[in-house]
């Protein structure tokens, strides 16, 4: 536990340089324990688990592309991403880990207590047990708090979930070196810091949000707005709960979206060469090699493939006040991988650099408006990283955008605007909300104007 952030940045600073962490490119062919599969050319590993690179179909998209084909990331198990939490003298504390993953840009982040997938848990890997897991598998002491299956990125994942867990103990835990215990206080702070929170832990936390005390400020800037406003009865939104499901369902019921599973090798505009798999045009992201060594870890060496994206991403919510009460606008977007081909996006979501000449895609809807705004309403500006496990470098901007009074309610009919309640609502369901709504549901959930100055926010978990 620290007495403030000062003692915990100085905590993880020991924590980034006590292993000797080391990632290196490598060329796909020589990855060890992985290979190109005959006939296919799709990457695969030795042990027939873990993951594979395979290629995908994609046809009657309802995008701005229709239809195209591209390397996928075909996992077919579901991890575990867990966070454990216990009181100390009355306060909640969140147990983290300060955890390297190849593809983090600064290699070292703060993770869930429990960040697995099942080949690991099971221990295909012959490595050590993963620490703490007997908190999240039944049976199991403790409360638990949140539970559900949540998708990972669609856009490189096949059909990807993962279980999201926090669960409440009263064990005494013993603290291993690289874990911390962090108050909600402490962990509002620690979300405005560039690259700290990891994807995984950001998605866990948005299942704590309806957890959180309606005390401290819904959207940091919002004058005056606080959590007491934004957690509105259901006549005070602008459209009620039922309307929103039926508007998602509706759109589930009409996405044409196709998908089929192809030979890598035939993939139309990538190809492999100088050890990668690369778009034709240099676009999109990369399919390349790395080898990695974290003493830490439960394997201490191990190779792998993962895909690197060209540019940065933005990811944002355009937010007004609709008779008072804060608004975000969702879309229903489809998703390339997601199960229900469907899910509840952010306002904006893409990476810019594809939607630029002289070959690039058309502009999405609000792109402009969110890259435009003035300072004064931009609410929140931070970039985070995605999932280290399996993308390299992969980063993006969270923005929250406070839209003029005068931004029309009425917006194209994939567009809604929802509550800050109704999205903590839907949280509790897998194939609801998207994993970069998520995000930007915990930042929304945690950070509260004081942030700003202070790096730290007022929250917890209600008893």
């Amino acid at each position: 536990m620290f007495s403030d952030l000062a003692a915990f940045h100085g905590w993880f600073a020991d924590r980034c340089t006590a292993n000797a962490y080391r990632v290196r490119r490598v060329p796909l062919e020589d990855l060890e324990g992985w290979s190109t599969e005959a006939g296919s050319g799709d990457l695969v590993h030795g042990s027939g688990r873990f993951f594979s690179v395979r290629g995908l179909d994609v046809t009657h998209s309802g995008r701005e592309v229709d239809s195209w084909q591209q390397p996928i990331i075909v996992q077919p198990e579901h991890g575990i991403l867990g966070i454990l939490v216990k009181e100390f003298d009355g306060v909640p504390h969140c147990l983290l880990q300060a955890k390297m993953e190849p593809g983090n840009v600064n290699l070292v982040q703060l993770s869930p207590t429990v960040q697995a997938t099942k080949s690991n848990y099971t221990r295909v890997h012959g490595g050590r047990a993963v620490p703490y897991l007997e908190h999240f598998v039944a049976p199991r002491g403790g409360q638990v708090l949140f539970d559900a299956l949540q998708s990972e990125q669609a856009s490189w994942f096949l059909s990807k979930r993962n279980r999201n867990m926090i669960v409440r103990t009263e064990q005494d835990v013993p603290l291993l070196e690289d874990f911390c215990w962090l108050t909600f206080d402490q962990i509002a702070g620690l979300l405005r810091v560039d690259d700290l929170v990891n994807m995984d832990t950001r998605t866990v936390l948005s299942g704590a949000v309806a957890l959180l005390r309606p005390r401290h400020r819904a959207l940091g800037g919002l004058a005056g707005e606080a959590v007491a406003g934004a957690w509105e009865t259901e006549e005070s939104a602008l459209h009620t709960t039922t309307e929103l499901l039926s508007w998602f369902t509706e759109a589930k019921g009409a996405a044409t979206l196709t998908r089929r599973l192809m030979p890598l090798s035939d993939v139309a505009g990538w190809s492999a060469r100088d050890g990668v798999i690369a778009h034709d045009e240099g676009r999109h992201f990369t399919v390349l090699g790395v080898a990695a060594e974290a003493p830490s870890r439960e394997v201490a060496r191990w190779t792998q493939p993962m895909f690197a994206p060209r540019s940065q991403g933005v990811i944002a919510f355009l937010t007004r006040r609709v008779a008072g009460v804060p608004h975000v606008l969702v879309q229903a977007r489809t998703e390339t991988g997601a199960l229900d081909r469907i899910e509840m996006a952010p306002t904006v979501q893409c990476q810019p650099a594809d939607h630029t000449p002289p070959h690039g895609l058309g502009r999405p809807p609000f792109l402009d408006e969110v890259l435009g705004a003035r300072p004064d309403r931009i609410l929140l500006d931070v970039v985070l990283s995605e999932e280290g496990g399996r993308f390299y470098h992969a980063r993006s901007r969270y923005l929250v955008v406070e839209a003029d009074d005068d931004f029309p309610l009425d917006v194209p009919p994939d567009f809604a605007w929802v509550t800050l309640r109704q999205l903590t609502h839907f949280v509790r369901f897998g194939s609801h909300l998207n994993v970069e709504a998520r995000s930007l549901l915990t930042l929304l959930g945690f950070v509260d104007e004081g942030a700003r100055a202070a790096g730290l926010s007022a929250g917890a978990v209600a008893r």
